[in-house]
C-alpha cells in the first residue's frame, strides 16, 4: 500500500495497523501545565474527577500536578496516585531536593510512576533567570537525577527551552543525565518558538549525537505560541520521539500546549502517512474536552479543530448538499467515533432548500412545493437577522406556513422574580400541541435560571436531564442580544436547542424548550402526548 494513501473517513479501509506503525505514548499534563493557564485553577476534588476521565480516555502517563506547590496539590497528586493503578503517574519537580522529595512522597502509592525533573538549558534562561553557568547547570542536573534515581527507576529529564539552546549544549546536558540514570529525555519547545523542520532536526541531532541516546525514550513538549504545537509534535515523531506531551483542549500557559485531540486525530486520520498510532479511546475525546472546559471555565472556540462547535457543522448550501449525498465529500473524520453528537447541518443564510427540507423531514414535517417556497422565503429573512436559524425557529416558520403547530410545546409566557434576600421565583406558561391547552407552572431556585428550569421540567415531564448551557453575547451595548445553547440528555443521547434574545433568561428557556422538543420529535413523530409517553417509557 502507498504510505501516503488518504483513508476513507467512514471505514478507514485504506488504513492498516502494521508492525511499521510505532506506538506513541500520550503524556497528559492537563492537570499540571494546563492548570497553569491564568484562571484555570482546579480544586483538588476536580483534579481527581478529571484524572479518572483521563484514565478512561486511555492516557499512558498522567502528570497530576506540582506536589510541592501547596498541601492541596500534594493531596490531589497523592490520591490520584493511589486510585489510578492502571496509569503511570509522573511526579513533577524542579531540579531541587525539596521538590523531588515532595514528588516522590506524593506518588509513593502509584503502581507505576516516574519522576519528571526539569531545569533550564538556554543561555537567556541561564543568564537572566538562574544566573548560573552552563557547567553549574549540568552539575545540578547530574546531581538531581542521581538523587531522584535512589527512589524511582523511571526518570524523565526536561531541558527547558531546549529549542532555543545550542545543539552542542543540549547534547552535553542529555549525555550527563543519561549517565546518571535518566530513562526519558524531553526536549521542550517551551516558548513555542521552533519551526517543524528545526524541531525535528534537533531531535535527530540529539538522538545521533548524544552517547547513550539509544538506551532512552525521547519525548516532545510543545507550546502553541505560533500555532505550531501539533505540527512540531508530528515533526518530533518523524524524528524518533515516542512520547508526546499534551493537554486537553490545548490549554496551558500563554497560547497553550499541544492539543491532545488535535494530535491524536492527526495521527489517527493519517495513520499510514505518519507511521504511528496511539492507545487513546477516541469515543471519550468529546466528553473529556467538555469536562475540562467546564471545570476550568474555559470556553472552547467555535472553530477549534475536533471539539469546537463548528468543527463538524456546515452552513454552505454546496457543502450541505454534498454531505447529504455522501458525508465523505466534506468530512475527513467521523465525529460520532469521538463521541460528538451528529449535527452536521447548520442552517443560515448560505443554506439551500435541500438542507431545509431535510431538517424539517427529520422532525416529521412534510411540505408541498408552495409551502416549501414560503418557508424558504421566511427562512432567508430570519437568517439575515439571526445569522444561524435554530431548529425551533425553523419549525415555527413551518407552523406559520401550514397554520398548524408542529412544536410539541411552545413557551407562551415567562415571569421571574429575583432579589437579594430570597429565593428566585419563576412561572412559565406553555401550550401543548395536540390539546392546544395552555398550562402554567411555578418553581423556585437559587438563581433565576434554576427556577425557570424547575418550571419547565414540570411543564415538559419527559425525564430529560439538563446537561449544559452556553451563553454568548452576539453584540455590545445595552441592547445586546445573547445566544443560549442548551443540551439535555435522555437515554444517554444528547439533544440540543438554541435561541437568541435580548433577555438571556428567556433565551435560555426557549433553548431548553427547543432541546426538549427535539428529543420528543426524535423519539416519536405522531403527537406531543404520545412522544412524551414514549420518552418516559424509554
Amino acid at each position: 500500500m502507498n504510505p501516503n494513501t488518504i483513508a476513507s473517513p467512514s471505514t478507514n479501509s485504506n488504513i492498516q495497523v502494521t508492525a511499521a506503525n510505532k506506538i506513541i505514548r500520550i503524556f497528559d499534563t492537563t492537570l499540571r501545565d494546563g492548570e497553569q493557564s491564568p484562571g484555570a485553577t482546579l480544586r483538588p476534588e476536580q483534579k481527581i474527577v478529571l484524572a479518572r476521565q483521563l484514565a478512561k480516555l486511555g492516557i499512558d502517563v498522567i502528570e497530576p500536578g506540582f506536589a510541592v506547590s501547596s498541601p492541596g496539590e500534594f493531596a490531589a497528586v497523592q490520591q490520584i496516585s493511589r486510585e489510578l493503578q492502571g496509569v503511570e503517574i509522573a511526579g513533577f519537580a524542579r531540579a531541587v531536593r525539596g521538590d523531588i522529595d515532595a514528588a516522590v512522597k506524593a506518588t509513593m502509592d502509584a503502581t507505576r510512576r516516574r519522576l519528571h525533573l526539569f531545569i533550564s538549558s538556554s543561555d537567556i534562561h541561564l543568564d537572566f533567570q538562574l544566573k548560573k553557568s552552563r557547567e553549574q547547570v549540568v552539575n545540578i542536573a547530574r546531581e538531581m537525577v542521581a538523587y531522584g534515581k535512589q527512589f524511582v527507576d523511571e526518570i524523565e529529564f526536561s531541558a527547558m527551552d531546549a529549542s532555543r539552546t545550542s545543539r552542542e549544549f543540549v547534547i552535553e546536558m542529555v549525555e550527563a543525565v543519561i549517565a546518571e540514570g535518566a530513562t526519558v529525555i524531553n526536549l521542550p519547545d517551551t516558548l513555542g518558538f521552533a519551526l517543524p523542520e528545526e524541531y525535528g532536526a534537533m531531535f535527530r541531532a540529539v538522538r545521533t549525537g548524544a552517547r547513550g541516546a539509544d538506551r532512552v525514550q525521547f519525548s516532545a513538549h510543545c507550546h502553541n505560541d505560533l500555532g505550531l504545537a501539533v505540527a512540531n509534535s508530528l515533526a518530533a515523531i518523524s524524528a524518533g520521539a515516542t512520547q508526546i506531551e499534551v493537554t486537553v483542549n490545548g490549554i496551558g500557559e500563554r497560547a497553550g500546549n499541544c492539543s491532545l485531540e488535535e494530535l491524536v486525530m492527526a495521527i489517527e486520520t493519517r495513520k499510514s502517512a505518519v507511521g504511528a498510532q496511539t492507545g487513546i479511546v477516541m469515543s471519550e475525546i468529546y466528553e473529556t474536552s467538555r469536562m475540562v472546559s467546564r471545570a476550568m471555565n474555559f470556553p472552547i472556540a467555535y472553530n477549534k479543530p475536533i471539539v469546537g462547535r463548528n468543527a463538524f457543522q456546515h452552513e454552505s448550501g454546496i457543502h450541505q448538499d454534498g454531505l447529504l449525498k455522501n458525508r465523505n465529500t466534506y468530512e475527513i473524520m467521523d465525529p460520532e467515533a469521538m463521541g460528538i453528537p451528529r449535527n452536521m447541518i447548520v442552517l443560515g443564510k448560505h443554506s439551500g432548500r435541500h438542507a431545509i427540507k431535510h431538517r424539517l423531514a427529520e422532525f416529521g414535517i412534510e411540505l408541498n412545493e408552495e409551502q416549501m417556497q414560503d418557508v424558504y422565503d421566511r427562512f432567508k429573512e430570519k437568517a439575515d437577522a439571526l445569522k444561524i436559524v435554530p431548529d425551533d425557529v425553523l419549525v415555527r416558520l413551518a407552523s406559520e406556513t401550514t397554520e398548524q403547530q408542529h412544536d410539541p410545546y411552545v413557551l407562551v409566557d415567562l415571569q421571574v422574580l429575583a432579589g437579594t434576600q430570597r429565593s428566585r421565583i419563576a412561572s412559565v406558561t406553555v401550550r401543548e400541541r395536540d390539546s392546544q391547552e395552555e398550562s402554567t407552572f411555578t418553581g423556585t431556585g437559587t438563581g433565576p435560571l434554576e427556577a425557570v428550569i424547575h418550571c419547565l421540567q414540570q411543564a415538559i415531564p419527559i425525564g430529560a436531564t439538563f446537561d449544559d448551557l452556553e451563553l454568548h453575547s452576539l453584540s455590545t451595548g445595552e441592547d445586546a442580544r445573547g445566544e443560549a445553547a442548551v443540551s439535555v440528555v435522555h437515554n444517554q443521547l444528547r439533544y440540543s436547542g438554541t435561541a437568541v434574545h435580548n433577555d438571556i433568561i428567556l433565551a435560555s428557556a426557549q433553548a431548553y424548550v427547543a432541546a426538549c422538543n427535539q428529543l420528543i420529535m426524535s423519539v416519536g413523530m405522531n403527537s406531543g402526548t404520545e412522544a412524551v409517553k414514549s420518552a418516559k417509557s424509554g
